[in-house]
């Protein structure tokens, strides 16, 4: 305990003391430690996996193919294209006396070809695609890093807005009670009630995939169960003494509901966060395996499981991809037990 300069105890504030509950926790802890580390790490996949190079030293001058695009003429080549960086002439001319080139530690991107294959594709892994290729001779490895990154980011923003629209939903509901709240249970029932799913179907029939169109049909269904715990939160602050006393010093509703019952309700919200985005990649996973998920050439978990399926023979598919995904959601499990457990008010 924490003492001032006059001697009294200074007394840890409620965050501190659930941050301190929940360091206590070390499978948590080191749960969201590494779940963080592959996160990051994944924002720059580009640098970790990809068919261009980093930096090229040519001629006394410095190109850094991420960020520009070069015409093969800048290095001796003959078109005025985009240049291929694993055309053997140009790594010829990128090798020369007095010129380097800088590769990132896995030369493929998620959509590189590897046309050198000396066996037929799917190819087991090898020192050249260290997790094998895939059925049309993509890395493994790479599609692993950027259908890693889609999967968290995808959770993450589908998270984000079935709990911003689940907070709203069950506000309005438990502090307004009454016909507004029958109202919206009525809604909620009835929407519920729709085949999710099929709907999914057929917008995938009359839409282009896409992730945004995926994320605004899941947004759609993704807020009813939160909205449930917000709303009886608020229906047990409504009628709070300090509620009252906020109501009749003429305080609005809005900064009511802010300011002092959204803060209160705040605990199912936070604990329940991981296990909604471990829901979230998962759905993402499943739509992909099914086809109606992502367009095919974006790299997707759901996809390599789906040529997993299909080339059953093609082991590194399917172990790969299955080791990473269940990976995630064991670290985001572990990551909201040890949440529920430090905003649980019988061990604070």
């Amino acid at each position: 305990m924490k003492r001032q300069e006059h001697g009294r105890p200074q007394r840890a504030t409620p965050a501190r003391r659930r941050w301190n509950s929940f360091r206590r926790n070390r499978r948590g802890y080191w749960s969201l430690v590494i779940f963080l580390v592959l996160f990051v790490t994944s924002l720059f996949a580009e640098v970790l996996s990809n068919d261009k190079p980093l930096v090229i030293d040519y001629q006394g001058h410095l190109y850094f193919p991420l960020v520009k695009v070069y015409p093969e003429t800048t290095f001796g080549g003959d078109f005025d294209t985009e240049t291929d960086y694993r055309d053997p002439y140009i790594l010829k001319k990128l090798h020369s006396a007095g010129n380097w080139v800088i590769f990132p530690p896995n030369p493929y991107s998620y959509d590189t070809i590897n046309l050198d294959l000396d066996r037929p594709v799917p190819s087991p892994p090898t020192r050249e695609n260290l997790l094998g290729t895939d059925d049309r001779g993509r890395d493994v490895l790479a599609r692993l890093i950027y259908g890693f990154r889609i999967s968290v980011l995808f959770g993450l923003a589908l998270t984000a807005i079935g709990t911003l629209l689940g907070i709203v939903a069950g506000a309005v509901q438990g502090y307004f009670g009454g016909r507004v709240d029958l109202f919206f249970q009525r809604f909620i029932e009835i929407w519920g009630a729709m085949p999710e799913l099929y709907l999914l179907i057929i917008f995938a029939s009359i839409f282009k995939p896409s992730i945004l169109l995926l994320l605004i049909l899941l947004s759609m269904f993704g807020w009813m169960g939160l909205s449930d715990y917000v709303r009886a939160e608020f229906l047990k602050g409504r009628n709070m003494e300090y509620v009252k006393a906020a109501r009749a010093l003429g305080v609005g509703n809005l900064t009511i509901m802010y300011r002092h019952l959204l803060p209160n309700g705040m605990t199912p919200v936070i604990t329940f966060l991981p296990f909604r985005m471990s829901g979230a990649i998962l759905a993402l996973t499943s739509l992909d395996f099914l086809g109606l998920g992502v367009p095919p050439s974006t790299p997707s978990l759901g996809e390599l499981l789906a040529q997993g399926k299909a080339n059953i023979e093609a082991w590194w598919l399917s172990i790969s991809t299955f080791v990473v995904l269940v990976g995630t959601l064991i670290l985001l499990i572990f990551i909201g037990e040890a949440l529920r457990e430090a905003f649980d008010p019988r061990k604070s």
